[in-house]
Formats: C-alpha cells, structure tokens, sequence
C-alpha cells in the first residue's frame, strides 16, 4: 500500500526537525518509550508486588496450626499441689486446609492476570501518548510552515501598497493574519510540551528529557474487523481476571462450607501429684458443638459473593463486546477521514493558497481570496490531526483490552496449543 503524500511530508517535518536540535538533547522512540515505561513505571511496579503479597498468603494458607502447650497447678501449696503438663494440637476436619489453599491460589492467579492487564494498560498508554506527542510536534511545524506562509502574504501585500496597487487595508489583514499564526505557534509549542510531560510521566521521569521524537507514521494502520477480535474476547486478559474472580468467590465459598465442621483438638499430657507422689498420664479430646453458629451466615455471603462475581463478569463480557465494536468503528471511520484528507482535501487546499497567492501577486483575486485559502489550509490541517487523533486514541481502547494487536494471533495460537 502506498505512503500518502502527506503523511511522507509530516514524517519529513519532524526528521527535519531532529536534524537542527541541539546534540545534547536526546530523541526517543517508541520501543525505548516502552521499555522505560515497564522498567521505570511506578503504578506497574506497585502492581508487581500484588504477586508477591499473594505469594505470601499462599504460603500462609498451606501450614498446619501451632501445637498448644499448657502447663497448670492445682492446690499451690508445697505439699499437696497438682502440676499438670499439656501439648495439644488441634486437626481440621472437612478440608479446611485444602479450601484455604484453593482460595489463595486463586488470588496468585488473579494478581498475576492484574499485572498482565496492567501491563496492557502501560502499554496502550504510553503508545497513546507517543503518537500524541509526534501529532503534538507535527502540529506544532504546521504552525510554523502556516507562519512562515501568513508571512510571505504579508510581505507580498507590503509590496503592492508600496506599488500602489492594493489598500492600506489590506496590509492590516495580512498583519492580524500573521499574529493569529503566531499565537497558533505559541500555542502548538505549549501543546507540545504538555504532550512530552505526559510521555515523560508514564515512562517514570519527572521531566521530558528528549526533543524531538523521532519521524514515524502518525496514523495507526488499518482498523481490524470487530468480529475477528470478539473471537478471541475469552483469551482478553481482562475476561480471564472477571473468570478467576469467578473461581476465587467458588473457592472462598467452599471455604466457609468447610468451617462448619468443627476440628478436633487432641490432648496429651502428664500430671504429677505432690501428696501422693505419683505421675499420671493425660489424654483429652476436645470439639466445638455445633448448636447455634454453623458459620451459617458467612456461607451464605459468601454464596452471594460468587454470584455477584459471576454478575461483573457477564458485565466485563459486555462492556468489552460494546467497547470494541465502538472502539474499531471509530477508528476505521477516522482512518477513511484521514485517506481522504491525505489523497484529495490537503493536497487540493495547498493548491488553492498556491494559485491565490500568485494571482493575487499578478492582481487577479483580491487579498480576501488569499486570506480565505489560508484558513482553510489550516483548518483542514488541525481536521486533518484530530483524524488521526481518533484513529490512535481508537486503537489504544483496543490495546488495552486485546494486548499488542501486532502479536495477538502468535499469542493467542500459543496459548491455545499450551493449554
């Protein structure tokens, strides 16, 4: 498929652009934006130790309860007193043990699904905000170019006045026209440096230490069908973490079923009497009756629990089904806006200041056709990057439900033979 013209030309500004800055400072594209962001991030790093803290309740869920050891006197008198020595060492009856470790091996698979959907997240996030920041940079030489033509006009407008051949009149147009040009360039610089700060943020640093990025396509391919990714929605990460929520409010309910059953407590110990002089053994066996609290009402909480954990994945099934039909429409609508400024609405715009110029130099069309040429030149730029504005921002909503649209085939063919 071709590159359209102008997009080559956008692509071109910003090499430009890199070629005339300062050697000390420092570009940065968009596989270095991204490792930084998964090394330096700090809301993935906070993520990552979710792992850790469910590794820990894992190991906590498996060990068996501590024996008990007790030691008691009867009669405190010298002669007569009664020492008893007990160890004792409580049994779970009914699974307790099982039930707890199912429950925090599916936290260990929940906090790992978070980090991967966080990971997905950084990710959309961070090539949102790269392709903000080149439209940002883009913009920002547009507004330059469109100053740098404002001030031929005006020059060309000095001349004829000189010559006798235009108004006084029209000179002040062509001065108001350069200060609007020139307030659009202070604009699109302040609009480049926030769209810097926002990538300097998700990639862990307090300050944008690059200028420029380098040259890159502004727009974001062709949209996929809808079809074909809601194929692969039970694959999302996000639906596999609505799933495991799904399995931990099962497990934590056959938890609580398990805690109706009391456990034994088996007791062995020694006694020793002063007055008699003789040493007993001691066996003892101990349970809680189960009369009044069968744990009866954290069961059925924890009944609801997995319902409602079934409700919000039916819900999360939803909302990403409504997403990204959502989600690829706009952006194929915005791609097909962008093929048509790129093949007929630019290049005819940029003819039209072309052909007004030179005849408004050669006295054919007044400065008002110049003028009129001009702002519909700019315009259909700034249309031209709020296109691709929605194409990017569309794709990014993709992203952070699919992953990487570049490697989901690969991945999801992966998992499938791995499972």
């Amino acid at each position: 498929m071709p590159i359209p013209r102008n997009t080559v030309l956008l692509c071109l500004l910003l090499a430009s652009a890199s070629a005339s800055t300062v050697q000390a400072s420092q570009s940065l594209s968009l596989p270095q934006a991204l490792a930084a962001a998964f090394a330096h991030n700090l809301e993935l790093a906070a993520a990552g130790r979710e792992t850790g803290i469910a590794d820990g309740e894992r190991r906590q869920a498996g060990l068996l309860p501590n024996p008990e050891l007790s030691w008691e006197v009867e009669d405190t008198r010298r002669d007569t007193s009664t020492t008893t020595v007990t160890l004792s060492q409580a049994l779970e009856l009914g699974g307790k043990r099982g039930a707890r470790i199912a429950v925090a091996g599916a936290g260990q698979t929940i906090a790992q699904l978070d980090l991967e959907r966080q990971r997905n997240v950084l990710r959309a996030d961070v090539v949102q905000a790269f392709h903000a920041a080149l439209r940002a940079q883009a913009a920002l030489e547009l507004a330059q170019q469109s100053q740098a033509l404002t001030e031929r006009g005006l020059r060309v407008v000095q001349g004829r006045v000189t010559a006798g051949q235009s108004s006084p009149v029209e000179a002040t147009r062509a001065r108001v026209q350069l200060a609007q040009a020139e307030a659009e360039v202070r604009r699109a610089q302040t609009q480049r440096s926030v769209a810097y700060q926002a990538l300097a943020r998700l990639t862990g640093s307090a300050q944008a230490d690059f200028d420029p990025l380098p040259a890159a396509s502004l727009a974001p391919g062709t949209a996929p069908s809808a079809d074909a990714l809601l194929d692969q929605l039970e694959q999302t990460v996000e639906w596999r973490l609505a799933a495991a929520q799904v399995e931990r409010g099962e497990a934590h309910l056959g938890s609580e079923k398990a805690l109706r059953i009391p456990n034994l407590t088996v007791s062995l110990g020694s006694q020793y009497s002063r007055e008699d002089r003789e040493r007993v053994n001691v066996v003892g066996l101990s349970m809680p009756l189960p009369l009044f609290d069968r744990n009866q009402g954290n069961v059925l909480a924890a009944a609801r629990r997995a319902d409602q954990a079934r409700d919000l994945r039916n819900a999360v099934e939803l909302r990403m089904r409504s997403e990204t039909r959502s989600a690829v429409s706009q952006w194929a609508t915005a791609m097909q806006e962008v093929q048509a400024y790129d093949g007929t609405i630019l290049p005819a715009a940029q003819q039209a200041v072309d052909t007004a110029t030179r005849g408004f130099e050669m006295g054919k069309f007044a400065f008002l056709d110049v003028l009129d040429a001009q702002r519909t030149l700019i315009e259909a730029r700034g249309l031209y990057l709020e296109a691709l504005a929605s194409a990017s921002d569309a794709r990014a909503q993709v992203e952070r439900i699919y992953g990487d649209l570049d490697g989901l085939s690969t991945h999801s063919n992966s998992r499938s033979k791995h499972d």
